[in-house]
């Protein structure tokens, strides 16, 4: 991004690199709205969103304490100690975990994941367990579930994910969102994508749309001018358009009294 962020990360495991920049490019927020990152590790995706976002609070959630104790440098490091804190959570522990770490239902308008999302079936996994951990999937339904949870109405939830893997994300998405938009990624020209990019919206029930998609290089190996305007500029991509529904706070619901009362 162009020296915004100066981010410190383990130099053996899971290191973070262009999925990261493009989940959080790909995050609608407004100033005043709150934000989880899920799976956070060092905090490069949050962060970057904080970065494009003046006045958005984030919380940066990772199981790994380690991860989670370089994400809370980095947010000191990077001056962001005023909206953006790091919690040690594992998302898909449920109710009781997200309460524990202050994360209450409703309670944030955007949620942004790059989950592990290697197939164990088909795919070689590393003998570093942080590595294992961050890569390969145990599946997508819990981390929905849980974003499901903390969102309100008109709530977002942005991830990415393996191109061959986009059926079963769909699928699983049905379960409570809609409004579902999607962008493929390749890597260059004339190449099938390798990731996607999805944005998803709590509640909604209008229909898929399939945006173009982002090329990273030219032909000649050389960056687009696309991806540099996000990786290297700090743009935002199409999926984090303000046309997207804004968020609805949770609000009490009102008792009706109907036995021989007025109604107010």
């Amino acid at each position: 991004m162009g020296g915004r962020l100066v981010l410190r990360q383990p130099r053996r495991g899971h290191r973070f690199g262009h999925d990261a920049i493009l989940l959080a490019a790909s995050t609608p927020a407004n100033a005043g709205e709150h934000a989880v990152d899920f799976g956070a590790g060092v905090g490069a995706a949050g962060l970057a969103l904080a970065s494009r976002v003046p006045g958005l609070t984030v919380a940066l959630a990772e199981i790994d304490p380690a991860l989670a104790t370089l994400a809370t440098e980095n947010i000191g490091r990077n001056g962001f100690a005023d909206r953006v804190r790091a919690l040690t959570l594992d998302v898909t522990g449920g109710a009781r975990a997200l309460a524990a770490a202050g994360l209450s239902p409703g309670s944030a308008a955007r949620v942004l994941m790059n989950p592990p999302f290697h197939d164990p079936a088909t795919s070689r996994t590393s003998p570093d367990p942080a590595r294992r951990r961050a890569h390969v999937s145990a599946g997508i339904a819990p981390w929905l579930h849980s974003a499901q949870r903390l969102l309100g109405v008109g709530g977002t939830a942005t991830l990415i994910w393996r191109a061959d893997g986009l059926a079963d994300l769909l699928a699983a998405l049905a379960r409570g969102f809609g409004a579902v938009a999607v962008q493929p990624v390749h890597p260059r020209p004339n190449e099938p994508a390798i990731r996607v990019l999805v944005r998803a919206v709590k509640g909604s029930r209008a229909p898929l749309a399939l945006l173009p998609g982002l090329v990273l290089a030219g032909a000649d190996g050389h960056p687009s001018a696309e991806a540099e305007a996000v990786l290297r500029h700090g743009g935002a991509l199409p999926l984090a358009s303000a046309a997207n529904p804004k968020f609805a706070p949770r609000l009490p619901r009102a008792r009706l009294r109907t036995s021989g009362s007025k109604r107010h």
